[in-house]
C-alpha cells in the first residue's frame, strides 16, 4: 500500500516544497510503507430515519445530526469503518523521536497520510463487496455535527478493541494515534453530496492547515 506523498507534504505544512524537501519525504514514507501497513475493520448495516439522525439498525449506534442526515438521506446501509497503523507506529515513532526530532515530524505526516490511504483501500473493498451500489464520501465523528462521543459505541461495535487494539480515551481521542472510525454511505445511485474540502468544514476559519497553504481546496 502506497501514502500518498503530496497529502504528506500537506500534513508536513510544506506542499510548495523544494526538491531536497520532496527526496526526503520519499525516504521518509518509503521506510514507513516497508515496516508498516494499515489494518482496518468493518460493518455493513441497514438504516432507519429517526428524529434528529439515522439509526443503524442492530448496532445500537444512532447517527446524530445534519451531517449523517445529508450524506446518508438517499441511502438504505452504510458501513462503519475504524482503521489503525496500530502499536507498532507507535514504536517507531518512540524511537525516532528520540534518534532525530525533525525526521519524526517527517515520519508523522506520513502517517497521517498513510491512515487515510489505509481508508482509502478499506472504501475500496466496500465497493467491491457491494456491488451496483453507490459509495458516500466518508465521514467522521468530530467532522461537522456528527458528535465526537460516538467513538466508543463505533469501537464496540467494530470489536475493535480486540481485532485492531483500539480504544478512545474518556475524552473521546483514539488510541493507537493515527487511527481513525468513519461512516460510509451505500445508495442506489450515484451521490451529489460531496464533503471534502475546506469549504464543507466547520473549523475551516481557524484551520492552522489552511493558514499555512498545506491545503489547496
Amino acid at each position: 500500500m502506497r501514502l500518498r506523498r503530496e497529502e504528506a507534504l500537506r500534513y508536513l505544512g510544506a506542499a510548495g516544497a523544494d526538491d531536497a524537501l520532496r527526496q526526503a519525504m520519499e525516504e521518509a514514507a518509503a521506510w514507513l510503507e516497508a515496516r508498516i501497513t494499515p489494518r482496518w475493520v468493518y460493518r455493513v448495516f441497514p438504516l432507519t430515519a429517526e428524529e434528529g439522525g439515522v439509526n443503524l439498525a442492530g448496532a445500537e449506534v444512532t447517527l446524530t445530526g445534519r451531517l449523517a442526515q445529508t450524506m446518508l438521506a438517499d441511502c438504505r446501509q452504510a458501513a462503519l469503518l475504524a482503521c489503525t497503523l496500530g502499536q507498532g507506529w507507535e514504536r517507531l515513532m518512540r524511537e525516532e523521536q528520540a534518534r532525530d526530532m525533525a525526521r519524526a515530524v517527517m515520519l508523522d505526516a506520513c502517517a497521517s497520510a498513510y491512515v487515510e490511504a489505509g481508508c482509502d483501500a478499506a472504501q475500496a473493498e466496500v465497493a467491491a463487496r457491494m456491488p451496483g451500489l453507490h459509495l458516500t464520501d466518508r465521514f467522521s465523528p468530530g467532522y461537522g455535527d456528527l458528535p465526537l462521543s460516538l467513538q466508543p459505541a463505533i469501537l464496540t461495535v467494530l470489536d475493535a478493541s480486540r481485532r485492531l487494539g483500539l480504544h478512545a480515551t474518556p475524552t473521546y481521542l483514539l488510541l493507537p494515534q493515527k487511527s481513525v472510525t468513519a461512516v460510509i454511505g451505500l445508495a442506489e445511485r450515484p451521490q451529489g453530496a460531496r464533503i471534502r474540502g475546506c469549504s464543507h468544514c466547520d473549523l475551516r476559519e481557524h484551520c492552522t492547515l489552511r493558514q499555512r497553504g498545506g491545503c489547496g481546496v
